[in-house]
């Protein structure tokens, strides 16, 4: 009886091991991937980010498969942590679009990994709102300052303790000083912005001035 109740112990730890060691190198993989397709996106290769976001989405699935008959493995974190870059690899994607911001019921994603990713995606918002000032596209950097702003408010919401959401609290205190750093960032680059445009319409009133006076 106790050796048929030891080999079945051994049996279940050797499954979880298995299952483990298939979930950990998927969501390495996913991780990879998602990390990839940020960095594509900022890059605007959107082929290779759509192909680089369905390969994240397929690994974290083959992860999550491998661990869910295995709730401690599931549950130990690297598959959430897995989760949440695919969510804000999805997020990120559709904020630079333009398009509605995905659910974590549309990206097939726990909550706890969709708040997070959520939350990370401010810093990405923040990255694409500078580029878009040293383009010269203050209005488009405007927008997505507009759209930092929407997410913390969406985090701040969320009032429940720490622990259901895994540190959620400082996480949106982090985004909330990227966008405050970022609405600072904007305030001096219209301020610049403005002063150009002083500047410019007084060097064409002064030339006009000038040509007047040539002819006179």
């Amino acid at each position: 009886m106790l050796l048929r109740d030891g080999e079945a112990v051994r049996a279940r730890f050797e499954a979880q091991h298995d299952a483990r060691e298939v979930g950990l190198a998927a969501s390495r993989d996913a991780i990879r991937a998602a990390a990839n397709a940020i960095r594509a996106i900022h890059r605007a290769e959107h082929e290779r980010v759509e192909q680089l976001l369905a390969s994240a989405h397929e690994r974290l699935a083959t992860a999550v498969a491998a661990c869910e008959p295995h709730p401690s493995v599931l549950h130990a974190g690297f598959v959430t942590d897995a989760a949440k870059e695919v969510a804000e690899a999805a997020i990120t994607r559709a904020a630079v679009a333009g398009d509605p911001l995905p659910g974590p019921d549309t990206l097939g994603i726990d909550d706890v990994a969709w708040v997070h990713g959520l939350a990370e995606t401010v810093g990405e918002l923040r990255r694409a709102a500078l580029d878009s000032v040293r383009g010269g596209h203050l209005d488009v950097a405007e927008g997505y300052l507009a759209l930092m702003q929407e997410i913390l408010s969406v985090l701040t919401t969320i009032d429940v303790p720490d622990g259901l959401t895994k540190g959620l609290r400082r996480a949106t205190d982090s985004a909330r000083s990227i966008t405050e750093r970022t609405r600072g960032d904007l305030t001096a680059a219209a301020g610049q912005r403005e002063l150009r445009e002083a500047l410019d319409a007084h060097r064409e009133a002064l030339d006009r001035s000038a040509a007047r006076d040539d002819r006179d």
